[in-house]
């Protein structure tokens, strides 16, 4: 009341809970690790949107955090200033205001020049010589070649990225980018003050806050009986996956990928255009995901897991140049492949390995990678098209999610699940575009 009378307007935050996708009484009050919480709280200052809904999976979110925050704060090559702009940069080309708010914050705190967040032009030289491995980072990873990397880093250069500079900078990047898919793909509202996040209008009772995305449809009953009746065949073919043994050929293996590849699978309405305190951070903005094989046209050279892979190649080179970050990155990917409740919709006691691999095998497919020993047909069987558009439009092009692409796959499944699904397509685009950076780094190398 004093604020009132003092003519202090007070905000007032525009959502309730922080997901548009998930209402706020579908986000699990008990039960969330509170560790983890403060955690988050003395890291970040504040528990936001992104750890809310993270914390629907602890284990992922614990190392999640320890990354993040060997990224940006812990010592390392890059000034942590420069470390928040490359933030804003790679959130900038999924029109991310989510983040590019976030990190410009961050950016600030750091002791950045806000002259640089009203665009590019003002940034140091340096670090918009980033931008074309920005934008292939961001959309069409398997483009970088050495000749990007010898461009940045090669004596004479000007100017000149230290490997390890480099190193840190495209995990910035990637990490960016992918967190962009999780933060579409979650729905996230704003944080309360963000632009968007707050109002200074009173509530009104004829506007009581609901989700605009609620998945209500007018035949509710008929939606639970072919949810249910979803989730019994996809159980169904995973035991038969499972207790298959067919044995393919190599020349059959390569065809069902390439199958894979190169289906049509349509992706969401593109959005307007974002607002132009985001365009003025991005160079070259038409600029987009392409798919990997396009029917009838020459694509580029697959790339086989079994000559150039995170575990063999990628994990030595990040530790090799940026100690530790190797090891933090191999956690996150470990815990995100592994990760089981053995449920699945209203079952319990379920073994979801085959699902989980078709999950990471087919976003890896989307960017050209395969797997001698793996058969995408499974990927067809366990993956039925509405997961598909998902998948594809929030690895691909996040910023195109909808609620509707969000409700119409796995309709009986809990919220966690979903998230869980996100994660997934989160990790495995990143390790994705990491393998097609570090495979140019140590050619240049060579």
């Amino acid at each position: 009341m004093m604020s009132v009378e003092q003519g202090v307007e007070v905000p007032r935050a525009l959502a309730s809970g922080p997901s548009a996708f998930i209402s706020a009484k579908q986000m699990p009050k008990e039960g969330l690790d509170q560790d983890i919480l403060i955690e988050s709280f003395l890291s970040l200052g504040r528990v936001d949107h992104i750890t809310m809904v993270m914390a629907l999976h602890p284990a992922y979110l614990s190392c999640f955090l320890r990354t993040q925050h060997a990224l940006l704060e812990l010592d390392g090559p890059l000034p942590r200033h420069w470390r928040q702009y490359i933030a804003v940069m790679a959130a900038a080309r999924h029109h991310c205001t989510y983040l590019i708010q976030q990190h410009s914050a961050g950016f600030l705190e750091a002791g950045g020049e806000e002259s640089w967040l009203s665009g590019l032009e003002h940034a140091p030289t340096k670090l918009r010589s980033l931008q074309t491995l920005n934008k292939l980072l961001a959309h069409r990873p398997w483009l970088i070649t050495q000749q990007h990397i010898q461009e940045l880093v090669c004596p004479g250069a000007d100017p000149r990225w230290s490997l390890a500079e480099l190193i840190h900078a495209v995990v910035l990047m990637a990490q960016a980018h992918s967190l962009c898919s999780f933060v579409w793909g979650c729905g996230l509202h704003p944080e309360p003050d963000h632009i968007g996040g707050h109002t200074f209008e009173p509530p009104s009772p004829s506007h009581l806050p609901r989700s605009p995305h609620s998945p209500a449809h007018e035949d509710g009953r008929q939606e639970l009986v072919d949810g249910a009746m979803e989730v019994e065949v996809l159980m169904k073919r995973m035991v038969e996956l499972q207790q298959q043994e067919e044995e393919c050929t190599q020349e059959e293996m390569v065809t069902r990928f390439e199958r894979e590849r190169s289906e049509s699978i349509p992706t969401a309405v593109v959005r307007g255009a974002p607002p132009d305190r985001v365009l003025r951070l991005v160079e070259d903005p038409e600029f987009r995901y392409e798919d990997f094989a396009p029917r009838g046209e020459q694509s580029p050279p697959t790339m086989r897991a079994q000559d150039y892979s995170w575990e063999d190649h990628g994990f030595s080179l990040v530790n090799r140049l940026l100690p530790d970050m190797g090891q933090l990155l191999d956690e996150k990917f470990q815990v995100v492949s592994n990760l089981t409740y053995h449920r699945m919709a209203m079952h319990e006691g379920v073994d979801t390995h085959t699902l989980r691999k078709a999950l990471w095998n087919y976003i890896h497919c989307l960017y050209g990678i395969r797997y001698d020993d793996y058969d995408y047909g499974s990927v067809n069987v366990l993956l039925e098209r509405s997961l598909k558009v998902f998948v594809k439009t929030m690895a691909c092009h996040p910023e195109q999610t909808t609620a509707r692409i969000y409700h119409a796959f796995w309709r009986h499944f809990r919220h966690s699940e979903k998230v869980h699904a996100n994660l997934i397509v989160m990790e495995a685009r990143l390790q994705a575009a990491l393998l097609y950076t570090l495979r140019a780094i140590t050619h240049y190398m060579r």
